[in-house]
């Protein structure tokens, strides 16, 4: 075995292979940009190593600088981490040619399985079923629209270097067609340096199963069974489980094999995960799962693998690269309960699920469940990276334990002022649908409306209260708690006082306006409902309900169902903030690179039309217009923007 690892990637990845190689004695070895100077991952290596800017680009994808860095500190080998260059196949080549040992498959599985065209060729001459479509060498939009055509709509429009949803379009309309391949080309050509695309039909109830599994060198392949991964937003994983829910013996017993026969088509050699979509329209069945692509690297949901498997596959990684044999005979590897992750990102859910960037001035994960982060409270999101910042994952024995449980930690979570998805996890994991397993990769989408945020008569109420205890002597609590109004008059913060006995309450909660009568009783404040407040430590209790809050400049952020909600005084400005339209004004939502103008100034148009593309966090978002009328202007193509900058002005129709 091998003495140090160098990780070449960042964030809560770097630290979840830090963790296995601490264990195992291994000397860990960090690289970092310098917007990560001060990243967690960067603290918890015994060594780190500066190689370059912000932009990945200049940092994490230069092969060279991570090399040289290697050979710097002596690391004997590298862990790729997942993204960055962990499918890069000349990558892999560099590090064997350097004399160190690299941690995932050979290059030529890596080039075998890094082109979805190539590799769905591959799987059809291996006997492995794939999905009807086209992945032919002619790129040609003129061949590619007649293909689409061939195939039938809906069709998706695929980046054949792609992953992580970038790089794919769903067209269901023939006339949309272009326009679809257009921003897959762009995508594709700026997230991996390659513009060419496949196109499949697209299956309309699909679900999402793939396989883990793991070769060595001395020719064993296993699988370590399936996750379900069909709960996904923008063709992005959301929440995973494994295993897949409906999962009859005889299915898995034949989406394993065709794995197996996979992996063996390329002689695979380490962690590897192969990808099926199923049609869901009248469950699982054998001859309703194809191949869709190989990920030949270790997955961001492998924990739950792990956690019903019991097995650690970062030490497997390193124990088969350092040519040792698989720990584990397949009919040694058992299932054991159910196990659930969710995926949490700095993205706020209210404004399209747009990333947050920023300090992370109060982060709280919560406590009895394995949480991978690389992040923690004081710590930076970047736009420069994916917005991902933490993965909470739980293992119970039923799958309907384990959607409780984990419903109940995404609630649990609190952040400020960088905005999450918890609350929407929270509520995806208490749909009664995901609880049933009925669960499809259009899931998000059709349930909209059920995902939205409710309003409860707890939170109402427990807002108001810490506004009542900060107007007044704030004892319950203390009064230095409360520096926005503590021995401060009520009345000039909102707060009119009735009756001795009785305390009428504005604020605005999020920029709206909510009053209610609040009265105080010993050791705390009774609401209309008949419901009891009590104000503590970083604490509120309304009725049975608890949440957490934080104080700042202007008020407090209550933290309810995993949404951070800012409770301020009632005539407190409310901003219209980045993204407000009703002046016609289109603003940057996040700092960016606008890659699209599809008008220009003077074109007509139609309220939702796409006026401008910005680029950002590795993702296209369009901005619309908000009315119908004329564009009087438009930001150029190439330029780079700062958060709220002004990309389009749209003059109302008369």
């Amino acid at each position: 075995m091998f003495k140090s690892v160098l990780v070449a990637n960042r964030g809560e990845i770097a630290c979840r292979v830090f963790r296995t190689a601490k264990r195992m004695g291994l000397r860990t070895i960090a690289v970092y940009s310098e917007a990560d100077a001060n990243a967690l991952h960067v603290r918890e290596a015994d060594e780190a190593v500066r190689i370059g800017p912000a932009a990945a680009r200049e940092s994490y994808l230069d092969g060279v600088k991570v090399l040289a860095a290697a050979k710097a500190t002596g690391a004997e080998a590298i862990h790729p981490g997942y993204g960055f260059l962990s499918e890069n196949a000349d990558f892999a080549e560099a590090v064997a040619a350097a004399g160190l040992i690299w941690i995932g498959p050979d290059p030529q599985s890596i080039r075998a399985m890094g082109l979805k065209d190539a590799a769905k060729e591959l799987m059809i001459q291996a006997g492995v079923p794939v999905t009807p479509g086209y992945q032919g060498a002619d790129q040609s939009e003129a061949t590619l629209t007649a293909e689409a055509a061939r195939i039938g709509y809906p069709v998706l429009i695929k980046a054949v270097a792609g992953g992580g949803g970038k790089g794919m379009k769903r067209v269901d309309d023939p006339a949309d067609f272009a326009a679809g391949l257009a921003s897959a080309k762009r995508e594709g050509a700026a997230a991996f340096g390659d513009d060419r695309v496949l196109i499949e039909r697209y299956i309309t109830r699909p679900r999402h199963i793939e396989v883990q599994v793991f070769g060595d060198r001395h020719g064993d392949v296993v699988h370590l069974y399936e996750r379900d991964c069909s709960l996904q937003r923008r063709h992005q994983k959301v929440i995973e489980e494994a295993p897949a829910p409906g999962m009859s013996e005889a299915v898995r017993a034949a989406v394993t094999g065709a794995a197996i026969k996979a992996a063996k088509a390329v002689n695979y050699v380490g962690a590897g995960t192969i990808e099926f979509i199923a049609d869901a329209s009248d469950g699982l069945k054998a001859d309703g799962i194809w191949f869709m692509e190989m990920n030949t690297r270790l997955q961001v949901e492998h924990p739950v693998t792990e956690s019903v498997t019991g097995v650690d596959l970062v030490e497997w990684q390193f124990r088969v690269a350092a040519g040792e044999p698989l720990p584990l005979k397949q009919d040694e590897i058992r299932l054991n309960g159910w196990a659930m992750e969710a995926r949490l990102y700095a993205e706020d859910p209210a404004n399209g699920f747009l990333p947050s960037i920023g300090r992370l001035e109060h982060f709280f994960m919560p406590d009895g469940i394995r949480v991978d982060t690389g992040v923690e409270q004081g710590g930076e999101v970047s736009q420069f990276y994916d917005p991902m910042i933490a993965k909470l994952i739980v293992h119970e024995d039923t799958r309907e334990a384990a959607a409780a449980r984990l419903a109940e930690a995404a609630g649990e979570v609190e952040v400020w002022p960088v905005k999450t998805n918890a609350g929407f996890l929270k509520r995806c994991l208490d749909h009664p649908r995901f609880v049933a397993g009925d669960v499809d990769t259009g899931f998000i989408g059709a349930e909209e409306g059920a995902l939205q945020p409710v309003e409860t008569a707890e939170a109402t109420l427990a807002a108001l209260t810490l506004v009542a205890e900060a107007a007044s002597d704030g004892e319950a609590a203390g009064s230095d708690r409360f520096s926005p109004w503590g021995g401060q008059p009520g009345l000039s913060y909102g707060v009119r006082l009735n009756a001795p006995a009785q305390t009428m309450v504005w604020a605005h909660v999020d920029g709206r306006g909510v009053s209610g009568a609040v009265t105080p009783v010993e050791a705390g404040w009774r609401g209309a409902e008949g419901m009891t407040a009590r104000v503590g430590f970083d604490q509120v209790q309304a009725g049975e309900a608890l949440f957490g809050y934080q104080v700042i400049d202007d008020g407090f952020v209550l933290f309810v169902d995993g949404e951070a909600r800012r409770v301020t005084p009632y005539r407190a400005a409310v901003g219209s903030g980045a993204g407000a339209v009703s002046d016609g004004s289109l603003r940057a939502p996040m700092p960016g690179k606008i890659v699209a103008a599809p008008v220009k100034a003077g074109d007509v148009v139609t309220k939702g039309q796409p006026v401008v593309v910005l680029e950002a966090m590795k993702m296209e978002h369009a901005l619309t217009a908000p009315f119908d009328g004329v564009v009087e202007h438009v930001a150029a193509v190439g330029d780079q923007v700062v958060e709220a900058a002004v990309l389009a002005v749209v003059k109302a129709a008369d």
